[in-house]
């Protein structure tokens, strides 16, 4: 059965910085394109960041881009998402995603994946 298990959520000031992590059971993140999301209160669920199931190649989204990087560890089965210089703004439920079919391009699309974790929640305060 395919499982993600997040971990390393929590409450932080801004300017701060976290890393979260996504450890995988029933496919591997080095043959599978695999992202993170998250969704502010009352939000719809948002791109983060994708890295691919070729070369590990990292996409973000502009808010991402500069303080966020996605990055793999193939014999841990396990991706993470270090975030540096959090903002307010950045406070969220951080979803990582996994899609176990088809293309390894970036997607940005939630629909487009098929196997999600629980969602871990990173709080900023001002």
């Amino acid at each position: 059965q395919e499982q993600l298990v997040e971990s390393g959520g929590g409450l932080v000031q801004a300017g701060d910085s976290l890393r979260l992590s996504c450890a995988v059971s029933g496919f591997s993140v080095g043959s599978n394109h695999m992202a993170w999301f998250r969704q502010p209160p009352g939000q719809e669920r948002q791109f983060v960041g994708t890295i691919s199931s070729y070369g590990g190649r990292t996409t973000y989204a502009d808010f991402a881009k500069g303080r966020f990087t996605i990055s793999r560890d193939n014999a841990r089965n396990t991706v993470h998402l270090q975030m540096n210089s959090l903002k307010p703004e950045d406070t969220a439920v951080y979803f990582c995603a996994g899609r176990t079919y088809g293309s390894s391009l970036p997607m940005r699309s939630p629909t487009d994946y098929n196997f999600w974790g629980q969602g871990t929640q990173v709080t900023v305060s001002t």
